[in-house]
């Protein structure tokens, strides 16, 4: 089993939307590094924290699984989309997506800027300048260690 920290803007899709409709699918990814975990590296039954960016307190809300390895994001060829891509085609797809499924909301929200004062993750991409992935990955331990500020 893998671990992944997934970022979305709340006032688009927050962890109280995926624990209202319980399983979705994760589109909208357009950065390549990205894509090709969703398309390589995502198997079903992974773990994900589900992350809160872009919002006054950033930070971990819940846990999601994975409930369908990555394929093509169907967003990408449609004209009407935000997430249209007129150089993805059914053929030869682009951007891939996985759907992800409510596990939980954590106890608390876990902010940022707690995560980044804890010693025991300085390695976390997440808190080191300049990451701007929307997906990264987790070693087990970052996982425990995260679950501990629960």
């Amino acid at each position: 089993m893998s671990y992944w920290l997934m970022k979305s803007e709340p006032d688009v899709f927050s962890i109280d939307d995926l624990k209202r409709v319980g399983t979705e699918h994760w589109d909208g990814v357009r950065n390549f590094q990205v894509r090709n975990m969703l398309r390589d590296n995502f198997r079903r039954g992974d773990l994900a924290f589900f992350y809160h960016s872009s919002c006054e307190i950033p930070g971990i809300a819940g846990i999601m699984s994975v409930s369908r390895e990555g394929y093509p994001d169907f967003t990408a060829l449609d004209p009407e989309s935000t997430y249209y891509d007129p150089k993805s085609t059914a053929d030869n797809p682009r951007w891939y997506m996985v759907d992800v499924k409510f596990k939980r909301k954590l106890k608390r929200l876990i902010p940022l800027e707690e995560l980044k004062s804890d010693p025991e993750l300085q390695d976390l991409s997440l808190v080191k300048r300049g990451n701007r992935l929307s997906i990264m990955p987790l070693t087990e331990m970052q996982w425990q260690r995260i679950l501990s500020h629960e």
